[in-house]
């Protein structure tokens, strides 16, 4: 059966509305051809295609992190917490960053004059 890539699309845009579909592969399974039918149309790579998908993707997403917020699971709240932190809030909520202090009160004044003839000579290549 000879298919029209025009057909072919609007069927696919078709499914992806009606059946809030995410990937190609769902697609093809919903329209009248087969996959090879799809892949010689390239209708995979078509962006009105990728968009329809996308679009149900980011709706999908926004609602699920709007129900996590209004949720009293801690559990959803912390995963929510996880996607809207910055990388150091993330960091502390994992307890994944270990934090490495540095002594800033250390007095150079109190190096042997041993060790300040050493740093010069390296400072100076002569070590």
């Amino acid at each position: 059966m000879a298919h029209k890539k025009k057909d072919l699309i609007q069927q696919s845009i078709n499914a992806i509305q009606k059946y809030k579909l995410f990937f190609i592969e769902d697609v093809i399974a919903y329209i009248e051809c087969s996959k090879g039918t799809f892949y010689n149309h390239k209708l995979h790579e078509l962006d009105l295609i990728k968009d329809a998908l996308n679009k149900n993707k980011i709706e999908v997403k926004v609602s699920m992190r709007n129900k996590w917020y209004k949720s009293e699971s801690a559990t959803l709240q912390i995963a929510l917490m996880k996607l809207i932190s910055s990388d150091d809030e993330a960091h502390r909520l994992n307890g994944s960053r270990q934090e490495i202090k540095h002594n800033a009160n250390v007095n150079v004044g109190k190096i042997s004059d041993e060790a300040k003839k050493k740093i010069d000579d390296i400072l100076n290549d002569e070590y």
